[in-house]
């Protein structure tokens, strides 16, 4: 049963055991070692070295020692994966990062609303504003996929040739390796939510 309305899977909840069972099977792989070569430094036999890695067993903590001894690694090594960070971006209303477009895209100002999260897709989350000297600019293209919320004014906004009359409230979505950018800018100046997510490089 979901807990939210996103699709996403839910992220199992991370055990004490799995995690140092990852952790071990890390650094083991790291060095070269196989199982059975990690239970004969470690005093522990293959089987059991099994278990600890797949998280099937609460090893005690001669064990634990043993093991890191083996991988001549400190105890506290084998739970940093337990204790990892989840990282948060907070940036209060008007100190995002300012980036004003210069060139065919003058009056383009873009305010980056949080950035420096790791993993392996890059999310960048804009406030757009094209102001009263704004003009059309259809040419956008980046790898990914663009989410944009419009909050006020009104745009033609084109992608892949196909063009969107956007009003507050309407979104769209899509594949930001096409051409894409406003078309049309009816009411100005105007305001739009701008996601942008790709893989990292």
């Amino acid at each position: 049963m979901l807990n939210t309305a996103s699709n996403a899977p839910i992220e199992e909840k991370r055990t004490l055991e799995r995690a140092l069972g990852h952790q071990i099977r890390t650094l083991r792989r790291e060095r070269d070692l196989s199982v059975a070569d990690l239970g004969a430094a470690a005093g522990i036999s293959p089987g059991m070295i099994s278990k600890i890695e797949n998280g099937q067993i609460s090893p005690s903590l001669a064990s634990i020692n043993a093991v890191a001894r083996a991988l001549n690694v400190p105890i506290t090594a084998l739970f940093t994966a337990f204790e990892e960070s989840r990282d948060c971006s907070y940036v209060r209303r008007g100190h995002g990062v300012l980036i004003e477009r210069s060139g065919t895209k003058v009056g383009h100002v873009y305010e980056l609303l949080g950035a420096g999260l790791r993993g392996q897709v890059v999310v960048e989350p804009y406030l757009i504003t094209l102001r009263e000297d704004a003009e059309p600019y259809t040419s956008f293209r980046h790898s990914g996929i663009e989410f944009i919320y419009m909050l006020t004014g009104e745009v033609v906004y084109r992608h892949s040739g196909q063009d969107y009359h956007l009003r507050p409230g309407d979104t769209l979505l899509f594949d930001s390796g096409a051409l894409h950018g406003p078309a049309k800018l009816i009411q100005t100046p105007m305001t739009y939510l701008s996601i942008i997510a790709y893989p990292r490089p």
